[in-house]
């Protein structure tokens, strides 16, 4: 299987368990208990992240290499401005069901309360990205990650990687350190001087969360130039930081599990938290999710080749999961899917609210449903060319992943 369908896959996946996870109905949904969140503390925010800077790395540190510099600035700069659009959109249809639906508070409350307080100031902050519903933060930090890539890869392209990662490593610990948050509140008291009510609002940190983007474009950008090593890396022989990775995955797992089932001690809990903040990807999450994902990384490339038998059944497995079709469909058009899954997400809570409580068989069937309606946006993105041909030609191919973020 190619490395790029494989990408596509991973997206895929992250996709579909973003749909699962972000409905959450009244009662428990037995369905999303089938959730590798339930055994750790990787969700499919970080892979999507990650996975989306190693394709910008892997397609425009090669448009650099060819000395098309100007058209790599040109395309990601277009590229962000197509995503703000996709943003506004989606703002715009969800800030519409608010207004027109009557008494839609009880509906959307809890995820925008900001909305209903003052809904002329939120709503403006929003449309510059200063606010955001839940479930919308990933356009817009991708947005800011976009804008900051052509620099990134220029660096890159100059041997500047170490300094890269070493700024990225900073920019995280300064989260970690809380050293972001006198600039949040002098941005909000000044403001909030001339606009009463006026708060900054996002669930992931930009600031934090660029570590796993940056990781990914490095790795990508590596590849892209031949210095990236796979059998030193990934090999069937190389099992040393396999172990440590296994290590990490099984700790983080027992954690999970004893807070699940009330076995983690009050003392021990209290120390955990204090590491175990998501939206600073604090050390749990960035620990977890780089043991998991070398894991998944050594299974998928070296696994089917390994001594182990388990080893070449999950190696096997994996690789026919990320080449699943749907997956791999979906995934070549993530952007416009993860934007379309929001919309949805907003319109089966504001039912549940309204018409719920629903029976688990009428739960799991409209989740089931609305994982299936995400090749829906991909199938009119892949085909819109021909819905606006007028003259009867034939629409071009689709690109694949490998021909750049232009699919996401």
């Amino acid at each position: 299987m190619k490395r790029f369908a494989i990408l596509d896959g991973l997206r895929g996946y992250f996709l579909v368990f973003m749909m699962l996870n972000h409905l959450p109905f009244q009662g428990e949904l037995l369905l999303a208990r089938i959730n590798h969140s339930e055994l750790g503390y990787v969700q499919d925010a970080q892979g999507f992240v990650f996975i989306s800077g190693v394709i910008i790395g892997l397609y425009y540190t090669r448009m650099i290499a060819k000395g098309q510099t100007s058209l790599m600035d040109a395309k990601i700069l277009n590229r962000a401005y197509e995503l703000y659009v996709y943003a506004v959109i989606v703002l715009a249809a969800i800030l519409f069901m608010a207004v027109l639906i009557p008494n839609s508070r009880p509906l959307w409350g809890h995820f925008m309360w900001e909305m209903y307080q003052t809904p002329t100031l939120t709503g403006i902050s929003a449309f510059l990205l200063l606010y955001q519903p839940t479930f919308m933060d990933i356009l817009p930090q991708y947005i800011v990650y976009l804008v900051a890539s052509p620099l990134l890869l220029r660096w890159i392209a100059r041997g500047y990687w170490r300094e890269v990662l070493g700024g990225s490593v900073l920019l995280w610990l300064m989260v970690q350190l809380g050293l972001h948050l006198p600039a949040i509140r002098i941005v909000e008291e000044t403001v909030g001087a001339f606009a009463p009510g006026f708060v900054l609002r996002s669930h992931f940190n930009p600031l934090a969360w660029q570590i796993v983007f940056v990781t990914g474009l490095l790795l990508g950008a590596a590849d892209a130039q031949g210095k990236l090593d796979w059998d030193r890396w990934f090999s069937p022989r190389r099992t040393d930081l396999l172990k440590v990775s296994i290590a990490l995955v099984l700790l983080f797992m027992a954690f999970r599990l004893g807070f699940t089932n009330g076995l983690v001690p009050d003392s021990m809990a209290l120390r955990f938290d204090v590491y175990n903040n998501r939206g600073e990807f604090a050390l749990v999450y960035l620990l977890n999710f780089a043991g998991l994902a070398y894991l998944i990384a050594w299974l998928l490339v070296a696994g089917r080749e390994a001594s182990s038998p388990v080893a070449r059944a999950a190696g096997t497995l994996l690789n026919r999961l990320f080449a699943w079709r749907f997956l791999t469909f979906i995934g070549k058009h993530s952007l416009q899917v993860y934007a379309y899954h929001v919309v949805v997400v907003y319109v089966l809570l504001g039912l549940d609210a309204r018409i719920g409580p629903f029976t688990e068989g009428t739960k799991t069937a409209m989740t089931l449903l609305a994982i299936a309606s995400l090749a829906v946006p991909a199938w009119i993105h892949a085909n819109y060319a021909a819905w606006m041909d007028q003259g009867g030609r034939l629409a071009p191919q689709p690109r694949t992943a490998a021909e750049g973020p232009t699919r996401n």
